[in-house]
This record gives C-alpha cells, sequence and structure tokens, in this order.
C-alpha cells in the first residue's frame, strides 16, 4: 500500500478563524443596544475578514514560517480590518461612536489576537520538540554546502518538525545508485525528498520526478543555476535557505481545504435532503422490481493517499460476479432497464454524495477506479499516481472535457491524468462551481459515452 502521512492539520486554521471572529464579536457587543445592528456588524465583519484574510494570506502559517513574517501579516491583517470597521460605523453613522473608542476596540482585538496566534504557534513547536508529533520524515540527496545547511537547519530545529533520516552522496567515488534510494525512501516511509539539482545528472532529476509522482512523495529542490522543468514552483525559505517545491497543489493550503469541504458539505446537505429523500424509496422500487439484489451498489475504489473505500451507486447491472473487474463497456448485457436510464443521466452517481459527507470523496475531483484498475494503470501510466494527492471526485474536470465513462485506449487515460493533474495544480472555488454547472449541462443533453 503506497500511503503518505505527516499531513498538515486541516483543522487548525479553520478553527483559528471561528476563534479570531468570536474574539471580535464579543468585544463589539457593547457597541450596540440594537440586535438589528448587531447582526448587520456580524455578518459584514464575517466576510469581510474571511475575504481580506484571503487576500492578505493571514492564516498562511507554515512550520518554516518565521516570526517577522507573522508579525508582517498581522500589521497588514490591522490595517484592512480598521478601513472595514470605519466603513460599517462611517455607514451606521447614527450610531455615534467616536474614533477614539473605534481605535481603542481594534487594537485591543488585535493584541488579543497576536496573543493567540503567538500561542498556537509556539503550542505546535513545542508539541513537536517535547512529544515528537505532527513530524516529517525526510531525506537529503546530494551533498555540499547548501544541503549541509539544510541538514543543520533540520537537526538544529527541531520545533519545525523535521525528522532528517540521511543524508545521500552522490560524487562521483560514491557510486550511489539512484534505485538504492528510492528503495530506502519506500522502506522507510519518507514524506518528503530535498535534492540539490547540482549533484544530479539530469537523468537522474527525471528519475527523481517520475518517483515522487509516483509514489505521493513530495519533492523539493535545492536551486542553483541548473534549470528544472515544471509548470509551477513554489518558493519558500527554511530560516534564510531558499527552497523550491515542484509542484504547488492550492487545495493543500488549509484555508482552501476548508472552503472546499464547506462547499463539500453544504452541496451534498441539499442532494441528500432534498433529492435522494425521496428519489430513493421510488428508484430502488422500480430497480427491485425489475432483478433481484440490492439497491445500492458498493465497490472499493482508491482515494486520497492511495487509501480504499467503499464507493456508493443505485445498482444499475443485474448481480454478477465480474461487477468488480469488468467496465461497463457500449451494450453490455449485464445493465438492466432501469441501469441504462439512470446511468445515461447519471443518475445511478447521486448516491455518492454519502461519500463525500463521509468525507471519502469531493464533489469535484479526480473520478475513482477500481482498486484492480488502479493498480494495473499505477504500473503502466506514468503520473498516474499523483491524482491521489487529492480526493476523489463525483465529476471532475476530465469528465466534462469528454474523457468520462468507458477508458478504450492507453491514450484515454493518459489524457485523463493530464486533466486531473491540471485541475491538481489550479484549483479554486470557481472553478469547482464551473465544472458543476458543466457536470450538470452534460447530463441534461446526453454524453455519448454515458452508458
Amino acid at each position: 500500500m503506497i500511503f503518505k502521512s505527516g499531513r498538515y492539520s486541516g483543522y487548525i486554521r479553520p478553527l483559528s478563524i471561528i476563534l479570531d471572529l468570536v474574539i471580535i464579536h464579543l468585544l463589539a457587543k457593547s457597541f450596540f443596544i440594537d440586535k438589528i445592528h448587531f447582526l448587520n456588524y456580524i455578518l459584514f465583519i464575517s466576510l469581510s475578514w474571511v475575504f481580506i484574510s484571503i487576500k492578505s494570506n493571514f492564516y498562511e502559517v507554515y512550520r518554516f514560517t518565521q516570526l517577522i513574517k507573522i508579525f508582517s501579516l498581522i500589521g497588514k491583517q490591522v490595517v484592512l480590518f480598521g478601513l472595514i470597521v470605519f466603513a460599517f460605523f462611517g455607514f451606521y453613522y447614527d450610531l455615534e461612536k467616536a474614533p477614539l473608542e473605534v481605535i481603542k476596540y481594534i487594537l485591543i482585538v488585535f493584541v488579543i489576537i497576536t496573543l493567540v496566534k503567538l500561542t498556537i504557534y509556539f503550542l505546535l513547536k513545542k508539541y513537536r520538540t517535547l512529544l515528537g508529533g505532527n513530524y516529517r520524515n525526510v531525506v537529503i540527496l546530494g551533498l555540499n554546502q547548501k544541503t549541509d545547511q539544510l541538514r543543520k537547519f533540520f537537526i538544529d530545529n527541531s520545533d519545525y518538525g523535521y525528522q532528517l533520516q540521511k543524508t545521500f552522496n552522490f560524487d562521483t567515488h560514491s557510486n550511489i545508485d539512484i534505485e538504492n534510494v528510492f528503495s530506502y525512501i519506500l522502506e522507510n516511509e519518507v514524506d518528503e525528498i530535498y535534492s540539490s539539482i547540482a549533484e544530479l545528472t539530469e537523468e537522474q532529476i527525471q528519475q527523481l520526478i517520475t518517483f515522487a509522482d509516483n509514489n505521493l512523495k513530495i519533492l523539493k529542490f535545492i536551486p542553483d543555476n541548473k534549470e528544472i522543468y515544471t509548470k509551477k514552483l513554489d518558493f519558500n525559505y527554511y530560516g534564510y535557505l531558499p527552497i523550491i517545491s515542484l509542484r504547488t497543489i492550492p487545495i493543500e493550503y488549509p484555508f482552501n481545504q476548508f472552503i472546499k469541504r464547506a462547499f463539500d458539505i453544504i452541496f451534498s446537505l441539499f442532494i441528500i435532503v432534498g433529492i435522494l429523500s425521496w428519489l430513493t424509496p421510488l428508484l430502488g422500487l422500480l430497480i427491485k422490481i425489475e432483478s433481484k439484489g440490492p439497491v445500492f451498489f458498493k465497490q472499493k475504489r482508491n482515494g486520497l493517499d492511495y487509501k480504499e473505500f467503499y464507493c456508493y451507486k443505485y445498482r444499475s447491472m443485474k448481480p454478477n460476479p465480474t461487477a468488480h473487474l469488468h467496465q461497463v463497456t457500449k451494450g453490455d448485457q449485464r445493465i438492466t432497464l432501469v441501469g441504462k436510464i439512470i446511468r445515461k443521466t447519471s443518475i445511478d452517481e447521486l448516491p455518492q454524495f454519502i461519500n463525500v459527507l463521509k468525507g471519502d470523496m469531493s464533489i469535484v475531483g479526480p473520478r475513482p477506479h477500481m482498486v484492480s484498475h488502479t493498480h494495473m494503470y499505477a504500473e503502466r501510466i506514468d503520473k498516474f499516481m499523483v491524482r491521489h494527492f487529492i480526493k476523489p471526485g463525483i465529476t471532475g474536470l476530465a469528465q466534462v472535457t469528454g474523457y468520462r465513462g468507458e477508458v478504450e485506449t492507453d491514450e484515454d487515460i493518459i489524457n485523463r491524468v493530464k486533466y486531473d493533474i491540471f485541475y491538481l495544480e489550479n484549483w479554486s472555488l470557481l472553478l469547482d462551481i464551473k465544472i458543476v454547472f458543466q457536470t450538470v449541462y452534460n447530463a441534461l443533453k446526453g454524453d455519448d459515452k454515458a452508458y
């Protein structure tokens, strides 16, 4: 099983946002006698706070973020927050609040928020140092002045949560085979690979990129004069040492995770309560009348970090022993009459909103494959494993651009992987909404590959 550990917590930042808003609104309560004005303030400030936080990256604080950066974020946020608070009291001028009183409120809010933010930051550091939690296993490829700096950084800064397992020397005397390095990484459950570009040949760099993509390993480069061919590079500092990440995955940012998960929960609850609650009994009756067997069909699929889960669908085929092995083909005799209708309109996929609510899937993401097919494609199709960096989806970019349904040739799955990687690297909530609308439109007009 290919598995990845040591992920950044997806809960810390959403909880920080909620805590900050509670502080803001509790301290503001004394300003208002009229409940309507107070509710208006809560709504306006909450929406504005979330918006400016996204724009200012106020909650994008990581284990390698320096204190000076945190104070810089706080300074920017206090100015923006001050502007929106004065904008509110300027609009509701009848509240007659003195400017000094408002300024005092803003400063008190930010003193408390700063203390909370720093407390969380230092508690996480202590948690990593004293209890060894929230850590990542890392290796360094190459031995030179820069990699030695990074090695010392990891050793001297245990509060960052990196555990250096080994440094590999690739000079002409060491004769290290890169395949042995890959075996070590897999055997020791290494999470992140840090590589010096100068120490590796172009061929080795390409092998390393391919290995990292196909085995769900985070790959980062220590830059020098050699060029890395990639669409996007993410640039950060560990101490004073510049580090380049091979791929930026927007959904990995905790605030984006919060936004996407909130969208998933709200949308799936709407579908489950508004549609599945009455459609399931009616459709279940028709399915039962036509053929014996359960109303729902469940099948093991691979999801986030390659973990297996049961994917739910309305049963559209007669019960058969090959359902978990062979894809549906055009004119497949296993499909029932009811099954033809619900598959053509994609209604059979609706129970997957239960998977979304459970957290196994997202509304939009790479479509999950049967476990047997996933193993096959992982061996045959380059970068296929990259799809498992994020949750699979009910629909996806590949599906709305013509690559849904049966995989007839390798070209189909290669193009599907390309679109999935593009989605992974360019995610936004607007892109998700666009894909959802396109999916509904395709279902209504009919899709040639929906069978």
